[in-house]
This record gives C-alpha cells, sequence and structure tokens, in this order.
C-alpha cells in the first residue's frame, strides 16, 4: 500500500523481467571470470573488451545494480589484464577505465592490491597520451583520479604528474566542456586540494579559464551540477583560492539556479549547498538578496527531507546554519523550523558522528545559543546525547576540534547549560590541551584561554588537570610571542567572531568586533 492508503497491484510481469536481467548477468558474469582465468596461451582478452566490461560494470553499480559476489570477481578477474594489455589502450580506453576504478571504488569496491596496480600502470599512460584526450575524456580524467583519491588512493608522483599533465588541456579545451564536464572539473579540482594537491599557477589557471564558462552556461546546470560548482567554488575559496571578480560572478551566476532547482536537490546536495553558502559568506561573500533568497529556498527544504540526512548531511546543516547566524543571517522563522527539525535527528544518529563532526555539532549548538537560539528541551537532549561522545573521541581529536569543544562548552556553560556530563566533558578535554600544546595555532591558543578564563569564571574547579593545561597554554604565548594587533577590520585576519581579545582592559567597546588579533 502507498502512502497515499492506495493498493498496488504486485505485477508479475516486472518481477520476470527483473529475474530474467539478473539470470543473464550471473551467466555473463560467469564466462568473463572463465575466460580471464584461463592460462595466457589459452585466451585473449582485447584491450577494447577489458575497457568496456569494466565500463559497463561500473555502470551498472552506478545505476544501483546490486553488487553480487559474482561481479566483484569478475573485477578481480578483468584488473591483470589491464596491466598486460597497458601498451595497446587507447586514450579513450584509458579515460573509461580509470573512471570505472574510480566509480566503482566509490560504490564499495575494495581497493584491493590488483586495483591499485592497475590505477598506477595506467597513470603514466596519461601523460604519454595527453595531447590526445577530448574535453569529456580530461573531464572523467580529473573525476577520477580526485574521486580515488578521495577514497584513500595515494598521491603518488604518478598521480600527481598526471594531474600536472592535464591542467593546461583543461585551459585548451575551456570552450569545448559541456556544462556537466564544468562541474566535474571545478569539483575534482576542489577535492584534490581539499586532498593535499598543491595550487600552482598551472592549476589556478585552470581554475580561472572555467569560471567564465560557469556564467556563460548557468542556465543549463541541472541540481547536481549547482551543487558541485558552488561547493567546490566555497572548498577552493576555504583552501586559499583567492576571490576574484570572476570568481565572485560565477557564484552571483549560480543563485538564482538555486531558487529555481530547490525541488529537484537531493538531501546531500542541501547539505553541501548550505555549508558552501556558509562558508562563502566566513570568507567574505557578500549577502545579497539573492543570496538570501538561495538560503531562505534551501531551508524549507530542509524541514521536508529532514528523515533522509544521514550523519554528515545533518552536521554540515546545523554547523552551516550556525555559521551563517553568526555572520549577520537572520533568524527567519524558515531558519528557526529548519533547526528544529533537525535536532531530532542529532540524538537519533548520535551513534554515526565522527570525531569532527561531535565537535562541529557542539560548536554549531554553541554558537546558535549565543545567538539568540532558545534552549529548548530538544536543544539540551541535543547537547545531551553528544557531550558523552566527546569522551569516546577523545584520543581522535584534531587540536582544532579540541579548541572548538572547550570554546563551545565555555559558551553553554556561560548560557545556563551547567550539568555534571558537561563538566566531566570538560575534564576529559584538559589532558588533551596539554598533550596538543605544541599543535594549537595562535587563533585556538586565543581561543582556548578566553574558554578557560570564562570556565573558571562560572565556576569551573581549578583542578591540577586544569591548572596543568593552563600553564601549557601561557608556556606558549609567552614562546610563540603570542601578540595583539589593533583589527583594520572585522575579516582582516579572519572571521572575526573566530578571535578573542586576552588580558585586562582589551575587550570590544562600540565596535561589533574584538579589537584585537592575536598573531
Amino acid at each position: 500500500m502507498t502512502s497515499a492508503g492506495v493498493f498496488t497491484a504486485h505485477n508479475p510481469i516486472d518481477e520476470r523481467v527483473k529475474h530474467t536481467q539478473v539470470a543473464l548477468l550471473s551467466t555473463l558474469l560467469d564466462a568473463i571470470i572463465f575466460k580471464c582465468n584461463q592460462k595466457p596461451e589459452a585466451t585473449y582478452v582485447r584491450a577494447q573488451e577489458i575497457a568496456n566490461l569494466l565500463w559497463a560494470m561500473a555502470k551498472l553499480v552506478d545505476s544501483g545494480q546490486e553488487r553480487k559476489p559474482g561481479l566483484n570477481e569478475a573485477v578481480a578477474a578483468l584488473l591483470p589484464h589491464v596491466n598486460t594489455q597497458k601498451d595497446q589502450f587507447i586514450p579513450q580506453h584509458i579515460a573509461n577505465l580509470l573512471w570505472a576504478m574510480a566509480k566503482l571504488v566509490d560504490n564499495g569496491q575494495e581497493r584491493t592490491p590488483g586495483l591499485n596496480e592497475a590505477v598506477a600502470r595506467l597513470l603514466p599512460y596519461v601523460n604519454a597520451q595527453k595531447a590526445h584526450f577530448k574535453p569529456q575524456e580530461i573531464a572523467n580524467l580529473m573525476w577520477a583520479m580526485a574521486k580515488l583519491v578521495d577514497n584513500g588512493q595515494e598521491r603518488t608522483p604518478g598521480l600527481n604528474e598526471a594531474v600536472a599533465r592535464l591542467l593546461p588541456y583543461v585551459n585548451t579545451q575551456k570552450a569545448h566542456f559541456k556544462p556537466q564536464e564544468i562541474a566535474n572539473l571545478m569539483w575534482a579540482m576542489a577535492k584534490l586540494v581539499d586532498n593535499g594537491q598543491e595550487q600552482t599557477p598551472e592549476f589556478n589557471e585552470a581554475v580561472v579559464a572555467l569560471l567564465p564558462h560557469v556564467n556563460a552556461q548557468k542556465e543549463q546546470f541541472n541540481a547536481q551540477g549547482v551543487t558541485n560548482l558552488l561547493w567546490a567554488m566555497a572548498k577552493l575559496v576555504d583552501n586559499g583560492q583567492e576571490q576574484t571578480p570572476e570568481l565572485n560572478e560565477a557564484v552571483v551566476a549560480l543563485l538564482p539556479c538555486v531558487n529555481a532547482q530547490k525541488a529537484h536537490f537531493k538531501p546531500q546536495e542541501i547539505a553541501n549547498l548550505l555549508w558552501a553558502m556558509a562558508k562563502l559568506v566566513d570568507n567574505g561573500q557578500e549577502q545579497t538578496p539573492e543570496f538570501n533568497e538561495a538560503v531562505a529556498a534551501l531551508l524549507s527544504r530542509v524541514n521536508a527531507h529532514k528523515d533522509r540526512f544521514d550523519a554528515q548531511g545533518i552536521t554540515n546543516l546545523l554547523w552551516a546554519m550556525a555559521k551563517l547566524v553568526d555572520n549577520g543571517q537572520q533568524r527567519t522563522p524558515g531558519l528557526n523550523k529548519a533547526i528544529v527539525a533537525l535536532l531530532p535527528h542529532v540524538n537519533i544518529h548520535k551513534a554515526h558522528f565522527k570525531p569532527q563532526e561531535i565537535a562541529s555539532l557542539l560548536w554549531a549548538t554553541a554558537k546558535l545559543v549565543d545567538n539568540g537560539q532558545e534552549r529548548t528541551p530538544l536543544l539540551k537532549e541535543a547537547v545531551a546525547a553528544l557531550l558523552p561522545l566527546v569522551n569516546t573521541a577523545k584520543a581522535n581529536l584534531k587540536p582544532q576540534e579540541i579548541a572548538n569543544l572547550l570554546w563551545a562548552m565555555a559558551k553553554l556553560l556561560d548560557n545556563g547549560q551547567d550539568t555534571p556530563k558537561l563538566k566531566e566533558t570538560v575534564a576529559a578535554l584538559l589532558p588533551h590541551v596539554n598533550a596538543q600544546k605544541d599543535n594549537f595555532t595562535p587563533q585556538a591558543i586565543a581561543n582556548l584561554l578566553w574558554a578557560m578564563a570564562k570556565l573558571v569564571d562560572n565556576g569551573q574547579e581549578r583542578t591540577p588537570e586544569f591548572n596543568e593545561a593552563m600553564a601549557a597554554l601561557l608556556a606558549r604565548v609567552t614562546r610563540r610571542k603570542l601578540t595583539l594587533n589593533h583589527r583594520k577590520s572585522p575579516t582582516c585576519c579572519g572571521p572575526w567572531r573566530n578571535w578573542w581579545a586576552m588580558g585586562s582592559g582589551l575587550q570590544s567597546s562600540t565596535r561589533p568586533w574584538p579589537r584585537y588579533c592575536a598573531t
């Protein structure tokens, strides 16, 4: 019965078709496995057959085909033949093979030694054939390498060289890329940078070459393309890409598309878009009426999809809403409704949050409360669900996450969230302040000192662990000669709300940001 209460008839024809398809696929896979496992002198698998078969299997998996053992076995049987036939592959084969392996890995294929070897054997041929790839193949190759790296592929010299050799062709072929290819290329470059790719002059030239085509093709991007582009630009900016007029124009050109496509975004795309828009604002993007309309359009979809967001999506959404509010976004009924819709899902998904997500969620709830969010029972329950997870994850927290968590604890305590569990969480984090003392940035040290002072101000006991953490931080201030410089603007050395003035008499007066920067 459907959700509308209408009975739907079971269709025996559809079941028979599905059964026949499964049987045919199983027979084909058995034939592939049998042929590939013959002795070399008894069989010969042509280069084109290898490329076509791996591409077809990747397509099937990407289209929702159940990953049966026979499919995994067929992939494993074909991979050695990639090495055997590597000299026979034409450019199209190389692009299809790397795309297929990336797609299979992205859909759960184990990165076996055989798969890693096949990738390594193909990469030199990207360099050798670089002048012969078509625009679609360039886009597919860049996407494939970015996807492989994002799924744990080591960034070997061979992979780095393959990326470097393709970048100039992004520039020369820029007029020939289709909308999906532009979106895939921007996504790939942002993902590579996010995984350690150096932003060389050639890399920056490739980004600059693509940006005008975002504006020119804006009406042609589908929902996924709009998402990938805005996510990519936000990620590039967050990793130091200059916010040039061309980049700003590309962002502005896409904003109306968010509203136009709002009914077509999947849950993950809604989360990624709001994350991207919050990141852009946090890096100086102006909150124009068009920007606010795009945010409002997305917020209206959060409630509709609330049961379909995964742990990462919930984290990104609450972090984004907290960051937008912290940068002046009006707390509209739509925004409040979206927050209320998500809070119960923090408790539901609590077993699935990674350490970074736990830190981001507690930071987000503290930041929302600090900006006027009512401490409702739902919010208190979400915080209560997260606090025990800090203790479990404490050994895996990065320095920035430790700083954010202690800042969040201090803020929550300062706003009335005073529970034994919160104090236990603070106590669990303090030894890690000492252990990580050499890895905190000046900003993190300033935030930590503010947080610890605020905790004491709200009744935190000055235990030996607390005093050790404080002494470790003060020693870092002395050793690094942390100084306070007058600010020129709210963002002269980073978003102002991430900085705290230290020492008596240094509080912000009438200006809406602290008067000093820690450097």
